[in-house]
């Protein structure tokens, strides 16, 4: 980043620089585009959750950058100073139509149309993902620009959620279509094959993603403002006024579409240099809280079995490709996905401010529903995973749908068994109380005794004891208590084949 805010806020969009001079900080992406008359994306519930806005945003990736895909409704347009997007009309127009186009008319893929640019903006960028590869069998088959041979109806697809040609359907789990239906989208999706060598997207990536500007813009009432360092964030964090941080606004985004939310003074972390820092040493490692939930998996690559086991189940890839687990803990939900996993795996905060820097463990952070011991000058800087990993972990998800959705329950474990007897036990609940909880009393009733059927079952009454769950509209405090108990003999079930397989 330079050093000085940017007077004129510009953006690219399809190859074109717009202006976003007198645009309003609240005024999300998606507003914005379709002000400017580029109406392909939609607004079906502006909160992230079908995908009817998703575009594409050019993002670094090394020495290169990559196309990826985000929910357009959630976050601020001004956001955006610098940086570059193409949406559905600007994949294809009246010249010719871009291939997942093609493919997405070919195979049926679309009846309504409100739901399809949508569709095929996520579908694009895994279309130009960098490391798609098709299947070994398919290898010659996919290396036109279109096509992969393949007929409507016909089970050619190499597991239950990848294709042939390396299409990962969890592209397009934050997508909803309600008329359609989802076979002949999946059957365009597995029926591309790669970007030609002329195709101007593909050839992008070869080039830096434009840096994130320093940016400021107000109307007088409500500023937006994007620091140039950390320290100028907090220096904004400290100042009397109410101040937001927002960085994938996948919280903020929805108070302000659905609750009209409109905070004095706006500040995006989410480009910050250190806040996206990852390192691995000898007895931690430690996670920028400002890198998106996409970016951790794949730096981490599996790593931290019981954070890629969260990974796929955590809303929807157009979701993870902005949220952070600062904002996920900064929120201080009781029902979000991140805290359980990450209590189990007794992580750590490192908190900053002007004042210097503290760290806190994460057991201690929660106080109260939405409440944390974080005061209002300090931000999370990052998540401390102490090392080593414990041998065993699971990380269960009820919820009413498997993918993209909020879960019920929650329970994570990281449990280390030696000689068939349970040496240390790590449990963290989400769900079933005003915060999310260390399973403290079921970890005593675990630790030093062995990993018998019967020790579980004594250890699942004290789990299902836990919390002060309550009834909903997601789920009953019963049903609550029930999933906890069965969470951990499931847990049992599936660790203890895990010895017998040994």
């Amino acid at each position: 980043m330079t050093n000085s805010p940017s007077q004129s806020p510009q953006i690219t969009v399809n190859g074109t620089r717009r202006s976003l001079a007198r645009t309003p900080s609240y005024l999300s992406l998606l507003d914005y585009l379709r002000g400017q008359g580029l109406t392909g994306a939609k607004e079906g519930c502006a909160e992230g959750e079908c995908g009817a806005c998703s575009v594409l945003v050019s993002r670094p990736d090394g020495a290169g950058s990559s196309w990826v895909a985000v929910n357009a409704c959630l976050p601020p347009a001004v956001g955006y100073d610098g940086q570059e997007i193409v949406t559905a009309e600007g994949l294809g127009g009246s010249d010719g139509l871009h291939p997942v186009q093609e493919e997405m008319a070919h195979r049926g893929g679309s009846q309504c149309g409100y739901c399809t640019p949508g569709f095929v903006c996520s579908m694009a960028a895994e279309y130009y993902r960098a490391d798609r590869a098709p299947a070994a069998h398919d290898a010659d088959s996919a290396t036109s620009s279109t096509t992969v041979a393949m007929d409507t109806g016909a089970e050619t697809s190499t597991d239950h959620e990848h294709g042939p040609n390396g299409f990962d359907l969890h592209a397009l789990s934050g997508n909803l279509c309600r008329c359609t239906g989802y076979r002949p989208i999946r059957d365009a999706a597995y029926a591309l094959g790669r970007p030609s060598a002329q195709d101007p997207l593909a050839h992008r990536r070869s080039e830096p993603a434009p840096e994130a500007v320093p940016t400021r813009v107000t109307d007088g009432v409500h500023e937006f403002v994007r620091p140039s360092t950390l320290h100028e964030a907090m220096t904004l964090l400290g100042d009397d006024r109410e101040t937001r941080l927002v960085a994938g606004s996948t919280d903020w985004g929805v108070a302000a579409n659905l609750l009209m939310a409109r905070s004095p003074v706006l500040v995006a972390i989410d480009r910050l240099h250190e806040l996206r820092e990852l390192h691995e040493g000898p007895d931690h490692v430690e996670i920028g809280a400002a890198l998106t939930l996409s970016e951790i998996e794949r730096r981490l690559d599996g790593r931290v079995p019981l954070l890629a086991e969260l990974f796929p189940q955590f809303a929807s890839r157009l979701i993870r490709n902005g949220a952070t687990l600062g904002g996920n803990l900064g929120t201080g939900s009781p029902i979000g996905d991140s805290p359980p996993v990450l209590l189990a795996l007794e992580s750590q905060l490192v908190l900053a401010s002007t004042r210097g820097e503290r760290v806190v463990p994460l057991a201690d952070y929660f106080t109260g529903y939405r409440r944390t011991i974080r005061d209002s000058d300090e931000l999370i800087k990052a998540v401390r995973i102490p090392l080593p990993l414990a041998a065993s972990a699971a990380f269960h998800k009820i919820a009413k749908r498997r993918f993209d959705d909020i879960s019920s329950v929650a329970v994570a474990f990281a449990v280390d068994i030696e000689d068939g007897v349970v040496r240390r036990a790590r449990i963290g609940l989400g769900g079933v109380a005003a915060t999310p909880l260390r399973a403290y009393e079921t970890e005593a009733a675990l630790e030093g005794r062995p990993w018998t059927l019967q020790t579980a079952q004594a250890a699942a009454r004290v789990l299902g004891a836990t919390g002060t769950p309550m009834d909903d509209h997601r789920a009953s405090s019963r049903y609550r208590a029930a999933m906890l108990r069965t969470a951990l003999l499931k847990f049992h079930s599936q660790t203890a084949t895990q010895e017998v397989d040994a």
